[in-house]
């Protein structure tokens, strides 16, 4: 297996993970009830429609979406998207004036995948744009009982830009939970692991905050420091002082939710020597800085 394919493998399992987890099946069984809209979790590769899997057939887009050209039109729009920044919450509006959102999820530096919502109008609707609506469906050939369609219409959700830009940053938050979650899936991964490499890794978990050597290690897991390195690669997929440095960020990350620790204790506190080395890596693995990342906690932020 080539590393690209077993880094997509890799993604694909933490994915699965998350997406059984009951973090996320508690949120969304929430955020549906309360924003009434569906909540997915889904591959960076891919978009499918927000409403796969919703129990109401009878929704405008469940009923669009039987046609073909005008799920083309939505798939379209959804490629359009795709092609934007990967690193920004991600919104398409196609011609039935239906909006859906895409948020980011990370595994370290990396997207894992994205929290996805949709089948939401930000304007009201209106016989005007129905009209037009039908007119292009018209065109298309599209044959229905259009007072049905009508109907199914006007009970669309719809929600402000100004709301649905809080829900989007509400998402935003439970993203970098995720995140957080993906990251020790990662890093506590002990799959096909030797008996010499879960004692490395146990020994690296409890003495993350001293001084480690690769020798110290290597030493603790009763093998050679080249035979350890060869292993330590296989086994985690990266090398010592990399893996050091990710369980030493996901262990800052941790301490920088606490509203009581400082952003140098929490970088000391997790075994970094000093700031500079410890802004490095947290920005080379989170994809952002240590401020930043606390900043993306509202009430965080101003401890930072």
């Amino acid at each position: 297996m080539s590393k690209q394919n077993a880094s997509r493998s890799s993604d694909q399992e933490v994915l699965r993970h998350l997406s059984r987890s009951q973090i996320f099946k508690d949120y969304e069984r929430a955020f549906s009830k309360a924003m009434g809209l569906p909540l997915n979790i889904r591959g960076r590769d891919s978009w499918s429609p927000s409403h796969h899997g919703k129990e109401d057939h009878d929704s405008f887009a469940s009923i669009l979406a039987r046609f073909n050209k005008a799920r083309s039109a939505c798939l379209k729009a959804q490629t359009d998207a795709s092609r934007e920044p990967e690193s920004t919450t991600r919104t398409v509006t196609w011609f039935a004036g239906l909006s859906e959102s895409a948020v980011p999820v990370y595994a370290g530096d990396h997207i894992l995948g994205f929290l996805e919502t949709g089948e939401v109008m930000l304007k009201s609707p209106t016989k005007k744009h129905f009209a037009s609506i039908t007119r292009q469906l018209r065109a298309w050939g599209y044959k229905a009982d259009w007072k049905q369609l009508e109907r199914a219409y006007f009970r669309s959700c719809v929600l402000s830009s100004a709301k649905y830009r809080a829900m989007l940053r509400l998402l935003s938050i439970f993203a970098q939970h995720l995140s957080i979650l993906s990251n020790q899936l990662v890093v506590q991964r002990e799959k096909d692991e030797s008996a010499n490499m879960a004692r490395a890794r146990q020994f690296i978990e409890k003495h993350q905050a001293e001084p480690l050597s690769l020798g110290r290690v290597a030493q603790a897991a009763n093998i050679s420091r080249h035979y350890f390195c060869k292993m330590f690669k296989k086994a985690t997929g990266m090398n010592f002082i990399d893996y050091l440095s990710r369980v030493r960020v996901e262990r800052s990350k941790t301490l920088l939710l606490n509203p009581n620790s400082r952003i140098s204790e929490a970088a000391f506190a997790s075994g970094f020597q000093s700031m500079t080395n410890f802004n490095r890596a947290f920005r080379r693995i989170v994809g952002r800085s240590p401020t930043q990342f606390r900043e993306s906690f509202p009430k965080l932020r101003r401890l930072a």
